[in-house]
């Protein structure tokens, strides 16, 4: 979901060239199991009782999955591929934790570099004044937001993506209850996993400008 004032920041995620990742974050070791279809069952995270997706009618190329992933991008790197609705976390020995996704709608669909400057769980969601605009349904939220819930635009996670000089892009990578969106083009501009995914996304990432993420169009 795009945030407060996301038209203003969209010129500039798009000409993003992030350069200052000092650190990187800890490699991790390439895991043995290929495909984690049985992981999306029942959860009880933090209070929330999310429930089982059923992962049987999503095209199991969307399925969580260790791939082997080709690229100079060190290990810890996450790379978006908008076109092909995959997200993949970088591990060593040339694999990687491969994700289906779901995308920005054609006009807010975005691309570059930023890094994750922090992450939350069960967080607040505040949609912008333009979507308010468009849906009056959701103005309320505006100032004071959404909180945390089963019915959060956010899901269970949300990473925060920031530019070179420190700054909010306001592009998220979150979760979402909308796991049939997955492998679509349904989002305002951020990158949504289905909630089981980005809970699995969020324990691996160490926030930081070695968190780095690239986002292809």
């Amino acid at each position: 979901m795009r945030f407060r004032n996301a038209l203003t920041v969209f010129g500039l995620v798009t000409t993003l060239a992030i350069s200052g990742c000092a650190t990187t974050s800890e490699p991790e070791k390439v895991e043995t199991a290929k495909i984690f279809t049985d992981s999306y069952g029942k959860v009880t995270d933090a209070g929330y009782a999310l429930p089982a997706i059923p992962i049987n009618k999503v095209n199991p190329k969307f399925h969580r999955q260790i791939v082997s992933y080709e690229t100079s991008e060190k290990p810890g790197t996450v790379v978006v591929n908008t076109r092909e609705r995959f997200l993949y976390y970088v591990l060593s020995g040339g694999k990687a934790v491969r994700y289906g996704i779901g995308v920005g709608k054609q006009g807010f669909a975005w691309q570059g570099e930023a890094y994750i400057a922090w992450k939350q769980a069960w967080p607040t969601w505040h949609p912008p004044k333009e979507m308010a605009e468009r849906k009056p349904d959701v103005a309320k939220y505006v100032d004071d937001g959404m909180g945390p819930g089963l019915s959060n635009p956010l899901g269970a996670r949300a990473l925060y993506l920031f530019n070179d000089k420190g700054e909010d892009t306001l592009f998220r990578l979150h979760g979402t209850p909308e796991w049939a969106s997955i492998g679509t083009a349904a989002s305002s501009g951020c990158i949504r996993l289905m909630n089981q995914d980005i809970i699995d996304l969020y324990e691996r990432v160490r926030p930081g400008k070695g968190a780095r993420v690239v986002v292809l169009q």
